[in-house]
């Protein structure tokens, strides 16, 4: 197989990062090695750009990321393309989040995360402990950092450029309804979504997932549909499992998909299992 692959596209969350959002040493490494063969590496992640240095190695290199389920794509730095959710519909978003009390980050580009001043209060006791049973410990992890460093907490919305809303409940039932009402109002303002736990939901601007994102990454670096591999672990990662040559899931993947991939990692994301199957696989 590594004689076709020409390029590997990476999930963060439950793929590279374990459990307490981190990226292994081994896991840098073997990215490097894979590089050198020749072969394109890139992250594609629910993840603002922004968010990414904070959670991998020093001296972690990819040759290209999609980020915020394919709403923007960077070579280094270079802004490749981007998509941004409108004022019209951040504003209505926001005042529905409120009404139903749902905890809410939005993420401009270039500055850090916001939720206004006046959601603070119940949006902070979306967090207060104790972690319910069915959160993973990454996802509580994240929302504590969040609110204790990464929020800027505005009187107002600020910036017209933005890649994504995120929300989170601390109950099924409370995220479940969110949902719903993002399906009603989905019949009044076009746009997409995606989850990547049972306690989260995603909006993005209309038909853009991780696959959108990818192919448009490959048309900028003229780089081949064919020879593509894509590792992931969730269902922000359906559309990019889907559409690539060969589809790898995590062995701490739920069911549903490891049922739609053509492989599954011997090892789980707290056991480095990236690095597992890219050794083996690659003969490293």
């Amino acid at each position: 197989m590594d004689q076709k692959t020409k390029a590997i596209f990476l999930d963060m969350d439950g793929t590279i990062l374990n459990h307490y959002n981190k990226v292994s040493i081994h896991t840098k490494e073997i990215i490097d090695a894979i590089r050198k063969k020749g072969i394109n590496v890139f992250i594609a992640t629910g993840r603002s750009f922004d968010e990414i240095a904070g959670v991998v190695p020093e001296g972690f290199q990819v040759d290209g990321f999609v980020t915020s389920n394919g709403m923007a794509g960077y070579v280094g730095k270079e802004v490749v393309f981007e998509h941004s959710l409108s004022l019209e519909l951040v504003d209505t978003v926001i005042e529905k989040a409120r009404k139903n009390k749902v905890y809410y980050e939005l993420f401009p580009y270039g500055a850090s995360r916001m939720t206004l001043k006046q959601d603070q209060q119940y949006v902070e006791d979306e967090i207060k402990e104790p972690k319910p049973d069915s959160v993973g410990i990454n996802e509580w992890l994240s929302r504590k950092e969040a609110i204790k460093e990464e929020i800027a907490w505005t009187e107002t919305i600020e910036g017209n450029r933005f890649s994504k809303f995120y929300f989170f409940a601390r109950t099924k039932e409370h995220i479940n309804s969110w949902k719903n009402e993002l399906e009603q109002l989905k019949r009044e303002i076009d746009f997409s979504t995606s989850i990547s736990s049972e306690h989260n939901v995603e909006l993005m601007v209309a038909n853009v997932n991780k696959a959108t994102g990818i192919k448009q990454l490959l048309k900028h670096l003229d780089l081949s549909e064919d020879g593509v591999i894509a590792i992931g672990d969730s269902d922000n990662d359906i559309p990019m499992l889907q559409f690539v040559r060969h589809a790898v899931a995590m062995k701490n993947a739920p069911d549903h998909i490891k049922e739609i991939v053509d492989e599954v990692t011997g090892f789980t994301c707290d056991e480095d299992g990236v690095y597992h199957y890219l050794k083996s696989t690659f003969n490293l």
